[in-house]
């Protein structure tokens, strides 16, 4: 068994969620993982991962991310809209962040899933496959039609697949440029994000009132980890903050290595009979989209 740590901001939700993202990874990737938070020295909280092998579980998580093929998962009988009027080819990154004309088929090749989370198929958030060496992650959170809250936060004319291409693009750059940076400390490396994310990381969200404009429309790009919020949409896939109806969030982290199966009810802010600590956020709104702040810790968690 291998055990590798990484520094983690626990007031910055989407690292939280990607931390379960990391452990869900590592436990499909190589087996046996085990996770959890380690808040001795509140100066440098981190977030232990364990797993089977003698690799570190976070590299070989990170390249997993970085180099996957992209599939995008629909129920039987599904087909894709035509191009828009007027779609036009794009190339490298103005693609990724561009997306409101684009031919959806450039997302990635169609997956025809007998499990599809759904009753019926929206093209705009079609759940992805990230596939690499036969194993694979889905993620489909955000059409998830069971009781549980999809915890759906873009909006619009953005689409799932793309903005999963976007941010496997961004983890692909950094990885060439900063592998180890990366690997000791993924959610630390950051870089310029356009309009396209799955709005989970804190340090991405703004809305036009605070901002004082809208940074979209001028084409200025926000600092942000696409590694945040690729793996907290992972760690999504079988676990749920505790949402209200007044956009109030509530979440938990946990403290020793424990399974996914106990780090899932953990994440929502369940006492499972370890220790933890829960916090709360406020989802703003900017335009249609759904944004996650930065969050306070609840008195006596």
């Amino acid at each position: 068994m291998a055990e590798e740590s990484i520094p983690v901001d626990l007031l910055n939700p989407g690292q939280v969620f990607a931390c379960l993202g990391f452990l869900e990874a590592a436990d499909v990737l190589l087996g046996q993982a085990e996770g959890g938070f380690d808040w001795t020295d509140e100066a440098d909280v981190r977030f232990r991962l364990r797993a089977r092998g003698d690799e570190n579980p976070f590299l070989a998580v990170l390249r997993f991310v970085a180099e996957p093929q992209l599939e995008r998962l629909a129920p039987p009988g599904y087909v894709d809209p035509p191009p828009s009027k007027g779609a036009t080819k794009k190339k490298g990154k103005k693609a990724a962040d561009d997306e409101a004309d684009e031919d959806v088929t450039s997302d990635g090749a169609l997956f025809v899933s007998e499990t599809f989370p759904g009753p019926e198929a929206d093209w705009r958030a079609l759940p992805v496959r990230l596939e690499r060496d036969g194993r694979y992650l889905d993620v489909s959170h955000w059409c998830d039609a069971s009781s549980r809250n999809d915890f759906k936060l873009f909006a619009g004319q953005q689409r799932g697949p793309a903005i999963a291409r976007a941010m496997i693009n961004g983890i692909a750059d950094l990885w060439e440029k900063r592998a180890p940076d990366l690997v000791r400390d993924p959610f630390g490396v950051t870089t310029p994000m356009g309009g396209s994310s799955f709005k989970f990381d804190a340090r991405k969200s703004w809305t036009a009132i605070d901002a004082g404009y809208s940074p979209d429309e001028q084409k200025h790009l926000v600092t942000a980890s696409p590694v945040v919020e690729i793996l907290a949409a992972v760690g999504l896939e079988h676990a749920r903050p505790d949402e209200f109806d007044t956009r109030e969030v509530r979440y938990g982290a946990w403290s020793g290595l424990v399974r996914p199966v106990l780090a899932r009810p953990a994440l929502a802010g369940v006492h499972t009979g370890i220790p933890r600590r829960v916090f709360r956020f406020t989802l703003d709104l900017s335009g249609k989209n759904k944004v996650v702040t930065f969050a306070e810790e609840e008195a006596n968690s």
